[in-house]
């Protein structure tokens, strides 16, 4: 009576753990196990580890820990026989797209639940159970880790004095999150966004606590402002990640695109020689190349004048290197920013649909906000002055694939339980973006994700009357007159058939 007692309570005890629901791990490397150990020790876990799933099947008929290895085919292929399993966790950045596509699919046919472990960028380095999750469309379309020579930008920022404009943007914060990583001396973190910008401080004082850094309310464009804090501060290095970028909305303002991107790029730039900065990072877009928006025009007349006062800088330097290396990051759309779809997808399948995709053709190309920022950084470390740097952006992602992948990441049927409508392109947006000009060549770097353009630098003494023309008009909101000057300094600029024509 009394063993069975003693049983009874053996069972007892174990009957949290046994209603925990049963969960597969992706993967059997070191990470995987560590994961694995993570739910099985933690209390408060909702699942227990019933097994792991391996692509190679080296590992067949071993177990981990006392769990079974299934070779991930035989899985695939046996789905049926796996009905006890609720929930399947990968580390995103150890699969291929197409392996995580294919994962996905099968999780939703069969009511799997898709979690995922952040990657290291993305957790800010808290592994933590609590930061096992539903896997987002982020995970679904980030790609394996990049290679940064991360020693090497330590050595460059540490002690540093560094300015990010735009600092509490999408772009912008995480730069400053990566920024942190490198011991700087002063971070001085510049937006116009009050709310936003007081939001970040609070963040870095909880996540980087022995950091310094200060806030600074300021717009670009004015110029005593942006001069008081270069010549209080004098920056070493700035990284320039302010800009209005939303497409539809500078087609409705071009006198702002321009006084913003164009003009407050240019007052910073020109502070940044005048007071001694190091390094000037400009932040660019794929919308710059025959650009069809106004924005996209913007950005690439701010990278015209980027590369004209290089290149003059580097002729009064008279062979010798030039006291300033300026830089220009160009690269494509970035998962998770203000101006991306997936917010805007993700509050239209919350409320029911339907999910809006402009044309049924359109493609973009994607990468994460982390990685982005990542290759910025590395970008800053390899450019010696004058270049403009475009990234690897990966395989162009079908909008309305993105659109269908998220409904089903919701738990939903794409068509029939959330509808798509398909809108018609707006004004300005293209159906597939550019990296590069059909003039331009790369040349690679020894990052392998990063290459660098060649372009024909044009002569300062001839972009400044231009600029200053498109100010002038841009200041009396003048905008057919904005989008004639901006035709005379990008020709290829093809403005949207409509208002300013």
């Amino acid at each position: 009576m009394a063993e069975q007692f003693i049983k009874f309570l053996l069972k007892l005890r174990n009957f949290p753990y046994l209603t925990r629901l049963p969960l597969l791990i992706y993967g059997v490397e070191p990470a995987n196990i560590h994961s694995a150990q993570m739910i099985e020790a933690d209390a408060r876990s909702g699942y227990r580890v019933a097994g792991f799933i391996s692509p190679s099947p080296d590992i067949l008929h071993r177990k981990i820990s006392g769990k079974p290895v299934y070779f991930k085919d035989n899985f695939y292929n046996s789905i049926r026989k796996f009905h006890y399993v609720k929930a399947i966790l990968i580390r995103p950045e150890e699969l291929s797209r197409a392996e995580k596509h294919l994962l996905a699919g099968i999780c939703f046919h069969n009511k799997i639940e898709l979690l995922a472990v952040p990657s290291p960028e993305r957790c800010k380095g808290k592994k933590n159970i609590r930061e096992i999750q539903p896997a987002t469309i982020e995970d679904l379309l980030g790609r394996s880790p990049i290679e940064i020579d991360f020693a090497t930008i330590g050595e460059n920022l540490k002690g540093k004095g560094i300015l990010v404009t735009g600092a509490a943007g999408s772009v912008g914060s995480e730069m400053v999150s990566q920024l942190c990583r490198f011991d700087p001396g002063l971070l001085l973190l510049c937006d116009i966004a009050e709310t936003p910008l007081h939001r970040l401080g609070l963040d870095l004082k909880n996540a980087f606590p022995d950091v310094k850094f200060k806030t600074i309310i300021a717009d670009i464009r004015n110029k005593d402002k942006m001069e008081y804090i270069f010549s209080t501060h004098r920056p070493h290095y700035v990284y320039h990640a302010a800009a209005y970028k939303h497409v539809p909305m500078m087609e409705s303002h071009p006198d702002e695109a321009v006084l913003t991107n164009v003009m407050g790029s240019k007052i910073v730039a020109d502070l940044a020689v005048a007071y001694g900065t190091e390094c000037f990072i400009m932040i660019s877009s794929d919308k710059a190349v025959n650009p069809s928006s106004v924005m996209g025009a913007s950005k690439r007349i701010a990278e015209i004048y980027i590369q004209a006062l290089s290149g003059h800088l580097q002729k009064e330097s008279k062979g010798n290197p030039p006291a300033i290396r300026f830089i220009t990051a160009r690269f494509g759309n970035v998962l998770g920013s203000g101006g991306s779809v997936v917010p805007l997808f993700e509050k239209q399948i919350r409320e029911g649909g339907p999910v809006t995709v402009t044309d049924i053709r359109i493609i973009r190309y994607f990468m994460t906000i982390p990685e982005a920022c990542g290759l910025v950084l590395e970008a800053s470390n390899l450019g010696k002055g004058g270049e403009i740097f475009i990234f690897d952006m990966g395989d162009p992602v079908r909008i309305k694939d993105m659109a269908e992948e998220m409904i089903r990441l919701s738990g939903y049927k794409p068509c029939e339980e959330i509808e798509i409508q398909y809108t018609g392109l707006r004004p300005g947006e293209k159906l597939f973006e550019e990296l590069l000009y059909d003039r331009e060549t790369c040349k690679p770097t020894k990052n392998r994700k990063i290459r660098i353009v060649t372009v024909c630098e044009q002569d300062i003494h001839k972009v400044l009357p231009l600029l200053n023309r498109l100010f002038e008009v841009s200041h009396a909101c003048n905008n057919r007159e904005i989008i004639k000057v901006m035709k005379q300094i990008v020709p290829e600029f093809t403005p949207y058939r409509g208002t300013f024509r």
